[in-house]
């Protein structure tokens, strides 16, 4: 016993402490996980919204206002002037022998050589003058006139460095100046998107060109527009993402400025400098972004770290074997790598919160996920951790709790083995009196020795054998009572039957009259009784029939709510038993009329009288009842509502048998049988 509550109480301190720790050992995991979640998204949002703020003060500067203007003159001016043929033929080599060569190298795609070749004169001179003549983008952004002698080139010679400066400062990957026909007429690294038309030329369908055609439809210097990263082929097809406002002041813009804001710029905010382990995300925690396509927006710390077991894995969990080598060579992950899980989804639908999934890596994790809030851009921002990591803590307490638990239950049960020899030495006398007393030896009693719980039972015992001695006597007496109420209710000869345990018990009875009576009106007077009331007065009456009987020298058969059946000479054979049963039933409506005078009621009684043969028995075993039934049952059962009145109705055998010593009238026939019988009234 010992043992069992030890160990039950140790199991049941042990689970509430495991549940409670572990609980909180995951909230506390899930809380942290939101923390950095929330760091890390409020910091991207600050970043964009001050690049955003600060493209849109870059665009409505003077300085960019007066090189829009003078630019844009000078372009102008070059729409007037064509290449030679051998020119044309150059810039078409320059695309063919290297930018093309490039392209298809990084995309695997074929392009023509005059696939990117503007239309405009004026894009295909500078293109020739400024894009084709640099093989180093660093080389291109510290030059800005391509010594032509045009108008054009002493402007971006004079107002170039203006916008140099914001690339460098600022540190944007490119900075483009268009005008209001949609060309390119400035790019700081002279890439092939100069010269280019976004409204008709290749790039028509780009987000850069759909963000181009809202600022210039709003026609105000105040308009931002964001676009989401989308590849751009200038840069040979990488991952681009676009801020682009109006150039010009509160009258009149005059162009669009277009910074492209580096990878690098939205991965530092998320990795945090790549210090992740700095930042509470331990050897597997990362905080990325995710698009409405379900592809990274930012780059994958396994990726970082191990290129190789990133390809592995990501290969395992489903992603296609070209995209992770296509991932590992160009070591990111933003518009490869696909993310479609749960937390991307809820967290697409606007929600935030933290769930229990597989990562995009195949690795069971929890993850805390919310939609990132910047103007023009559908992210979603997820922070995730392996489970085995963000749980190692409770397993470690779960270990460290069910070795204390071992332990509890060594010492306990080595503890209870020796107990148990001490306490089990008075209880095996206790045993062997116990057994003495099962053999019906109730005079056994054992020696009480000590003041402690055994002597207690000892004390127990002895009382209760003495106990048990005078509930045996009393046990005889109550079994001598039963055997004298059995007799009251059944012969002697009956009872002594059913003490035998005979199933089936009846005699036959010859000379037997029976009274059949019911209440008449009753039912009526107690319709407005509670139940309470309803069945003392229902005693009260028969306890009045009782009483007649036992003065009319009848027996009692049994009562039902309304009636009464009750037979003479049927136990004690009688001689006068017509007379007897008549005056019964006489006497049964003197009680009733005694009940209205006291109740103030107009109740009554109808009473049937038969004389005849008739059965007795015990009926049913589990609800022992001793009935009556034969024919001068069921005659006296019919005849009581012959005419439907009150009285007492007696049948013909009744009315022979009393001669003239009561009156009696006709009221009719019954049949029993297929024969009829006279029913007499007593007068």
């Amino acid at each position: 016993m010992l043992l069992a509550v030890s160990l039950i109480s140790s199991v049941i301190v042990g689970v509430i402490g495991f549940l409670n720790g572990r609980d909180s050992l995951r909230a506390a995991a899930v809380d942290q996980l939101t923390t950095i979640r929330e760091l890390r998204v409020g910091e991207l949002e600050a970043t964009m919204r001050s690049t955003q703020k600060g493209v849109a003060l870059d665009s409505r500067n003077l300085s960019a206002q007066t090189a829009s203007q003078a630019i844009n003159a000078g372009w102008d001016d070059l729409q007037n002037r064509e290449l030679t043929p051998e020119q044309l033929a150059e810039l078409e080599a320059y695309y063919a022998d290297t930018f093309n060569a490039d392209l298809e190298a990084r995309t695997g795609d074929q392009y023509s050589e005059t696939a990117f070749i503007p239309d405009s004169n004026a894009g295909k001179w500078v293109q020739y003058h400024l894009t084709s003549q640099f093989a180093d983008f660093d080389e291109a952004l510290a030059v800005n006139d391509s010594g032509d002698g045009t108008p054009y080139s002493a402007a971006t010679e004079q107002y170039g460095d203006y916008l140099t400066r914001l690339v460098n400062q600022v540190g944007y990957e490119d900075l483009l100046l268009f005008n209001l026909e949609g060309d390119v007429v400035y790019s700081a690294y002279k890439g092939v998107d100069l010269g280019t038309n976004v409204l008709t030329g290749p790039f028509r369908e780009s987000l850069l060109a759909e963000a181009y055609r809202d600022v210039v439809a709003t026609n105000s210097v105040n308009a931002v527009e964001t676009t989401d990263f989308e590849r751009w082929i200038p840069s040979l097809n990488a991952p681009t993402l676009w801020v682009v406002s109006p150039v010009g002041n509160d009258s009149t813009i005059t162009g669009v400025l277009a910074a492209q804001i580096p990878i690098s710029r939205v991965n530092d905010v998320m990795t945090g400098g790549e210090r992740w382990k700095e930042q509470g995300l331990g050897d597997t925690g990362e905080v990325f972004l995710v698009g409405a396509d379900r592809l990274m927006r930012s780059v994958s710390r396994v990726l970082v770290e191990d290129p190789d077991d990133y390809a592995e894995r990501a290969i395992s969990a489903g992603t296609p074997p070209a995209v992770a080598q296509r991932i590992v060579e160009v070591n990111g992950t933003v518009l490869l790598q696909p993310v479609n899980t749960v937390s991307v989804d809820n967290a697409l639908k606007g929600e935030s919160g933290n769930s229990e999934s597989v990562g995009y890596l195949g690795t069971d994790g929890i993850t805390a996920y919310s939609p990132v809030e910047v103007d023009g851009l559908n992210w979603v921002a997820v922070a995730r951790i392996d489970t085995s990591e963000a749980f190692a803590p409770v397993t470690e307490f779960t270990r460290t709790l069910l070795l204390s638990l071992l332990g509890i239950i060594l010492a306990v049960s080595l503890l209870s083995l020796l107990l148990a020899q001490v306490f089990t030495r008075p209880i095996k006398k206790l045993v062997d009196a116990v057994r003495r007393v099962a053999g019906g030896d109730l005079a056994v009693a054992v020696p009480v020795g000590t003041r402690d719980e055994i002597g207690d039972l000892g004390t127990a015992f002895n009382d209760m054998a003495s106990s048990l001695r005078i509930k045996q006597e009393l046990i005889d007496e109550q079994q001598a009572e039963n055997q004298r109420l059995m007799h009251t209710l059944m012969p002697e000869k009956v009872a002594q039957r059913y003490r035998q345990g005979e199933e089936t018990i009846s005699e036959e009875h010859d000379n037997v009259s029976v009274v059949f009576a019911e209440l008449v009106g009753f039912e009526e007077f107690a319709a407005d009784l509670s139940g309470d009331r309803e069945t003392s007065l229902l005693n009260s009456l028969m306890r009045g029939f009782d009483e007649a009987a036992s003065k009319a020298g009848v027996e009692k058969v049994r009562t039902l709510r309304g009636g009464y059946l009750a037979s003479s000479g049927l136990i004690v054979p009688r001689v006068d038993n017509v007379r007897r049963a008549v005056d019964f039933a006489r006497e049964m409506r003197v009680v009733v009329q005694r009940f209205n005078s006291q109740n103030g009621t107009q109740i009554d009684l109808r009473a049937g009288v038969d004389t005849g043969t008739v059965t007795s028995g015990l009926v049913a075993r589990t609800s022992l009842a001793y009935d009556l039934w034969g024919d001068a049952v069921s005659l006296a059962y019919r005849v009581r509502s012959v005419t439907g009145q009150p009285g007492i109705y007696v049948t013909q055998a009744v009315r022979d048998r009393m001669q003239d010593s009561v009156a009696f009238t006709p009221a009719g026939s019954v049949e029993l049988r297929g024969k009829s019988q006279n029913v007499w009234r007593i007068e």
